[in-house]
Order: C-alpha cells, then sequence, then structure tokens
C-alpha cells in the first residue's frame, strides 16, 4: 500500500484565556477518522511547486534540512497552506504591501473553485498577487499513519498564528463542524467522551497546553524542530536468516534499542525459553504457553546480576521454572507479579518453596481465571519502591484489566513493567466485574504522567514511544465508546446483545459474544459517568 505524503496546519491564536486552536470535524461518511475533530490538512499535490516562486520569508533548502528531507520540505508548507484555505476558509497569505489578508479580501470568493481543482494556489497568487510566507510557519511533528487503515499518509505538522480578521467556516462536505478551542479543553473533552481524536492531535494539543501565548509556541516551534525517529526498514534474524523489519513490526523498536548500530543482530521472533537480555541487568525469558490470549507466551523479566529479581514468573510450568533458577542460579531474592490471572503468577509457589523468596503482589480478588492459591508477603501499595539490583522499581497500581494489577517502573531506565495492561499487538480484555473500563482508561492516563522511554510487555516485545501507545489504546478505547453511545442514543431502550450487533457491526458475529463484555465494560463505565443507566436488563441514556 501506498502512503502518501500530508501536511496539517495547526492554526492558534490568542484570548484572554490564553492560546485556542482551530479544530475541524470531518464528515460521519468519511472513509478515515468519521466524525472525528482534526486540523486542517490533506494530501500534497503535483501542484504544490508550481507556488514556489510565490514564496516569501524561507527558501526551499532551509525548510527541506529543517524537516530532513532532500528537498520538497516548502511543497509541504504549501499544502498546509491550501488545504487550511480549502476546509476551513483561512489563507495564510499577504498582498504587495506585505499586509496578511484579510476577510473582505476578493481571494475568499475563490475559495470553492480551489477545493474543486479549478485553480491552484499559483493561480490564486499569481492572479491577487499574492505570496505566501513560509516564515510564518513553524515545523511540529512528523507522523505515518500505521498499517490498518484504508489509507496511510507520512503527514507532516506546522504551527501559525491565524490572520487576524479572518473568520474560519467548514467547508460542509469533508468538514461538518469547527470550534476554536484551548488545548486543554480539547483533551478534557475527549477524556470526557464528548469529542473524537486521533493520536497525532491529542499529541499536538497536549504540546500546546505548555504554552501561554502564540509568541512564545512560535519561538519555541522555531528553535526546536522535533525530534526524528527511525524510520528505514531495520535488520535483524528470524529463524536464524535475516529480515528488514518495517517500522510498524513488532520487533523493530526492540530491534532499533539492541543493535542501535544496525548489524542485524537482535531476533525478530520470541522463542520460548530463550532468555534475551533487553537492557541493563534485565533478561526477558518467555514462557511455553503460547495462545490467542498469551501470544508468543508470558514473559517473566529478570533483574539483576548476582542476586535477582523476578517479575512475573508464569505458569507452574516444570520446564520453565526450571530455566528461572538455571539463568539466576537459584539466587532469587524477591518476586514481584503485576496481577494473578493463571499465565502470570501460578510458579510463584514453587519459587518461594525452592528459594525462600519474598514475593510481592496483592491478592487474587474473586472469579474464574485468577490465582486463589498466591500468597504475598508484602502488599505494595502506589508509589513504593522496591530495590533491585539493576535499580529502583516504583509500583503504580493500574486496575483495568484486573483490580490488583500493579505495574513496575525501572526508574533508571524508564522501563515500564506493564504486565498486561499494555499488550503488544492485541487490546487488553477487560471482563466486568474484576475488569473495568473506567479505571482502565484512567490508569493510561496516569501513566502518561510518568517517565517512560521503553514498554516490556508481558506479551510481546519491547516498544518504544511509549507516550504514543498510550494514547493509541485511550483513543482506541474512547473511539469504540463513542461508537457504542451513538448506538445507544439511537436504539435506547436496548438489549446488550442488540446494542453489541449495532457497535461492534465492524467485526465478526462469531465473537460478538466476546465483544458484549467489552460493550458492557463500557456501558459500566457510561453508567458511573451518569450518561446511561440499566432498567430491566434494558440500557437506556440520560
Amino acid at each position: 500500500m501506498d502512503i502518501r505524503p500530508a501536511a496539517t496546519l495547526v492554526l492558534t491564536r490568542d484570548t484572554e484565556n490564553g492560546i485556542e486552536v482551530l479544530l475541524m470535524q470531518r464528515t460521519w461518511e468519511a472513509i478515515f477518522l468519521p466524525g472525528y475533530y482534526v486540523f486542517p490538512g490533506g494530501a500534497v499535490n503535483e501542484q504544490e511547486s508550481e507556488a514556489q516562486p510565490h514564496v516569501v520569508g524561507v527558501e526551499d533548502g532551509d525548510i527541506s534540512q529543517t524537516m530532513s528531507l532532500d528537498e520538497g520540505g516548502a511543497d509541504y508548507m504549501l499544502a498546509a497552506v491550501r488545504e487550511c484555505f480549502e476546509e476551513a476558509g483561512i489563507l495564510l497569505a499577504q498582498d504587495a504591501n506585505g499586509k496578511l489578508v484579510g476577510a473582505d479580501h476578493q481571494v475568499h470568493g475563490e475559495r470553492q473553485a480551489l477545493f474543486r481543482d479549478e485553480v491552484s494556489l499559483a493561480q490564486l497568487c499569481e492572479k491577487h498577487g499574492l505570496v505566501v510566507p513560509l516564515d510564518r510557519l513553524a515545523y511540529l511533528s512528523h507522523w505515518v499513519t500505521p498499517p490498518g487503515p484504508p489509507r496511510r499518509f507520512d503527514t507532516r505538522f506546522f504551527v501559525a498564528v491565524a490572520p487576524e480578521g479572518q473568520v474560519a467556516e467548514h467547508d460542509g462536505q469533508e468538514t461538518i463542524d469547527h470550534v476554536w478551542i484551548s488545548p486543554a479543553q480539547a483533551l478534557e473533552e475527549h477524556r470526557a467522551g464528548q469529542r473524537l481524536l486521533g493520536l497525532p492531535t491529542i499529541r499536538t494539543l497536549r504540546v500546546l497546553c505548555d504554552f501561554s501565548s502564540t509568541a512564545e509556541l512560535m519561538r519555541y516551534a522555531h528553535a526546536n524542530p522535533p525530534e526524528t525517529f527511525p524510520t528505514d526498514p531495520w535488520p535483524a534474524l528470524r529463524k536464524g536468516k535475516p529480515v528488514m523489519l518495517e517500522p510498524n513490526a513488532p520487533a523493530y523498536d526492540e530491534a532499533v534499542k539492541l543493535d542501535p548500530e544496525g548489524e542485524g543482530t537482535t531476533r525478530a521472533e520470541i522463542v520460548p525459553g530463550q532468555a534475551v537480555e533487553v537492557a541493563a541487568g534485565v533478561v526477558r525469558l518467555t514462557a511455553p504457553n503460547p495462545g490467542m490470549m498469551t501470544g508468543p507466551g508470558t514473559n517473566t523479566y529478570i533483574l539483576g546480576f548476582e542476586r535477582f529479581t523476578v517479575i512475573d514468573p508464569g505458569p507452574a510450568h516444570e520446564a520453565h521454572i526450571e530455566k528461572i533458577l538455571e539463568v539466576t542460579g537459584g539466587v532469587v531474592d524477591q518476586v514481584l507479579v503485576t496481577h494473578t490471572h493463571l499465565d502470570h503468577s501460578p510458579a510463584v509457589l514453587e519459587l518461594k518453596q525452592r528459594t525462600g523468596c519474598r514475593v510481592f503482589g496483592w491478592p487474587a480478588p474473586e472469579g474464574a481465571g485468577q490465582d486463589q492459591f498466591f500468597k504475598a508477603d508484602d502488599e505494595p501499595e502506589h508509589g513504593d519502591l522496591i530495590v533491585s539490583e539493576a535499580g529502583i522499581l516504583k509500583v503504580i497500581h493500574t486496575p483495568g484489566h484486573a483490580s490488583n494489577h500493579l505495574c513496575f517502573l525501572l526508574t533508571d531506565q524508564e522501563l515500564l513493567f506493564s504486565g498486561d495492561h499494555i499488550m503488544q499487538g492485541s487490546t487488553v480484555v477487560i471482563n466486568p466485574p474484576d475488569g473495568d473500563m473506567k479505571a482502565y482508561v484512567e490508569s493510561l492516563y496516569e501513566l502518561l504522567e510518568e517517565p517512560v522511554r521503553f514498554i516490556a510487555p508481558a506479551h510481546g516485545f519491547l516498544m518504544g514511544q511509549p507516550e504514543a501507545v498510550i494514547d493509541y489504546l485511550i483513543t482506541h478505547r474512547l473511539s469504540r465508546e463513542h461508537k457504542i453511545f451513538r448506538s445507544l442514543q439511537a436504539l435506547a431502550p436496548v438489549s446488550l446483545k442488540d446494542l453489541t450487533a449495532k457497535a461492534y457491526d465492524d467485526v465478526p458475529a462469531a465473537i460478538h459474544g466476546l465483544a458484549a463484555r467489552s460493550a458492557l465494560a463500557h456501558l459500566l463505565k457510561l453508567e458511573a459517568e451518569q450518561r446511561a443507566y440499566q432498567s430491566d436488563n434494558l440500557w437506556h441514556t440520560h
């Protein structure tokens, strides 16, 4: 699938209450992100370069260097300016006197012609004697749409101050609403399920929250181009043969971290029983329990050099327990358990008997699938610190998947052992009553406040760019919740089964039974927020 170059313009303005930003709501008929609020933007077309003679303020070479491109950086900026005019009716251009065009300029009468491709931005500049001041835009971020959506874009985000006097107006076709809003308010409304936002929009709004004025924001953006991450295929080994990993491959982040020179020495597969050093003093050992719910198997992490701390020893599988004892030489001082599901904690019992280790974790709640034999010597509280030879571990209570779920943050290396709170390659099962969707989303938000560089999940490879990973999980859950709530509004009063059929019409009917558990978790969250309620086995909206 081709990945199209695209550009987005983040328009800002000053108000008495601080910065506001312009968001446009995409039509519900859109193939990509229907109903979402986004910044004006779209694909870069072949005509952008024709407008380069009408550019002032900065040259293509300087722009391209800032964007780590050989050439064509100005085309991205021009696309952002054009798309903003088409979608929002605001044109960032200057007349012959060097004055930004206002709301009464004749060029506004040709917005629809530009939208219909009857005229180009270059032709509008030529006709009206306009130039585009690209020095008024600053490069803010770079996003590539991950695999999955029907369309993928390689998008550059730019920020600019909106020209005074011009009035935003959605086009009524691609966009059906618009709003000037403070970044903090937009994020709060997203968190409350009232406004759909995508991952790049969320991350951009979070950056904007740090600034009290557009002048301050623009100074920062001009002086601090975004950090670049590896985007090229990375060499690795799979079944002993060299392979090239694409940036969104499961093993990519781990390969880049463990093999920064790109020598192709890391393995792009998880092999049960094979010890892999994933960080200084941290070894991953995967149990031989692969499956639909466990992926390649449950990861046990062994921390230390001479005396060891074991995180999630896994199921009571004799070969796996023997491998833990082999790697540690039997010197296990302590065992930490993220939660008591049967693929995480049952091995504790034998390790305790054979090593005398001290056990940290929370008691198993009632219900099937819980290790009722688990006994802890210590029940650490949220925020407690546990010392290991690899460094200090911070205890973070993260309910949602399980009420007793804990994550452990290796503070010096900013490595988060996420258990099942964050998994690779699949969304976490939230199964009431012990599973709690509201608690899960809130726990994810709390993790955003922690300094994390890599996530070490209980299932899968190391995961980089943790903020993006967490934001994606939040967005995924809230997007589904929004669809459930819209379905509830349309069908109420409605049974859980009928609501699931409507809200999960994009997944095979064969798994609607499992989907119903997730739908119930969302409904219970809506009920806790007083947006829905149940009566006589039917669900209603407030």
